[in-house]
């Protein structure tokens, strides 16, 4: 059994479609054959994952089929070698010449077989597992969850020479460094004052993106009980860095998701999102801790309230009481 999966978007996006790779194992068998095509860097998630077979970056999704040839050359590969299963999570119009043209017996999901979402299905990640609903069983589509498979957690404790225990703080996210306001960024102050708490508590590895330097260097000095691995990780590591910790604590972005997807426990600081379509996804595996000032005018993301808010005042209102105490009351074993 041969399959293509087609996925493109930011990290959290891919994260939410892995939930196919194990419905596809469990119904087809292990030996199945699974391709993705996903935007460049996000794809690197699958690096050490071997239920991924081969990654097809796609840049440019507006180019035409005979402009791209990151299309071409999908479109190639499926000639040379037929997959029986194509599914598609992208709803854009800009897919479809592309899925058109590739070669597979079935083609399914979204704007093929599956129109619009049920609007009893809140979160993206169980709006995607509805686009490959028709293809398994009811008891393989209720088992699949969001899953990551990174380095091994051995290899990066030695590797970064991390302790036994630990916890990640991930202060950035994905909307950091634009000129607009970043409407889920915590204060920097606070997350200065969060980690000299906890570092008191327990070892701290700190960790972003190699482009987010000037703001983290706002964020030093570091006091003693942290390690700095920010830039310094591929995905691959980065993932295995946050499967081997005891905890997660970051705004609403793709390490959150990386957290839920590993089952590592995440403390996760959300004002505008709705957390119940686009934050970390909860099953029956993890534990998803959402710390919120719960305002009246939240959730607003993408609304006139959230472009007429100048004061944040949704991230603003989260305290740091409010996430050092959420933390020690349910680390309380490990703390």
């Amino acid at each position: 059994m041969r399959v293509l999966v087609i996925r493109c978007g930011a990290l959290g996006d891919l994260v939410y479609a892995t939930s196919v790779i194990d419905a596809l194992c469990n119904e087809y068998g292990e030996d199945t054959v699974i391709d993705f095509v996903t935007t460049p860097g996000t794809g690197s998630i699958f690096a050490k994952d071997d239920r991924v077979q081969n990654v097809f970056t796609l840049k440019h999704r507006k180019i035409p089929v005979l402009l791209s040839k990151e299309k071409q050359r999908i479109i190639r590969a499926s000639k040379e070698n037929p997959y029986d299963i194509l599914i598609n999570f992208e709803f854009g119009k800009q897919f479809q010449s592309l899925i058109k043209q590739i070669d597979a017996v079935k083609k399914v999901g979204a704007n093929i077989d599956v129109s619009e979402i049920p609007n009893d299905i809140r979160h993206a990640a169980d709006a995607i597992k509805y686009c490959y609903k028709n293809i398994v069983s009811p008891k393989n589509y209720a088992i699949s969850y969001p899953r990551l498979v990174g380095t091994e957690k051995q290899s990066v404790k030695d590797k970064y020479n991390l302790p036994q225990k630990y916890i990640v703080i991930s202060p950035s996210n994905s909307h950091q460094g634009r000129k607009r306001i970043n409407y889920r960024a915590w204060e920097n102050e606070k997350w200065k004052e969060l980690t000299n708490r906890l570092a008191k508590k327990i070892p701290i590895v700190m960790i972003g993106a190699p482009h987010e330097e000037h703001f983290f260097s706002d964020l030093k000095p570091y006091p003693p009980n942290v390690l700095d691995l920010v830039g310094k990780t591929p995905l691959s590591d980065l993932i295995g860095i946050i499967d081997a910790a005891r905890a997660l604590v970051s705004t609403d972005t793709g390490t959150a998701h990386i957290a839920s997807a590993v089952n590592t426990e995440t403390f996760t600081l959300i004002g505008p999102t709705p957390a119940d379509v686009t934050g970390p996804y909860k099953t029956p595996n993890n534990k998803v801790n959402i710390i919120s000032a719960n305002l009246p005018c939240s959730p607003c993301y993408k609304t006139e309230v959230m472009k007429k808010c100048k004061d944040n005042i949704c991230m603003k209102e989260i305290s740091v009481d409010m996430v050092y105490d959420r933390i020690i009351t349910e680390l309380v074993d490990v703390l």
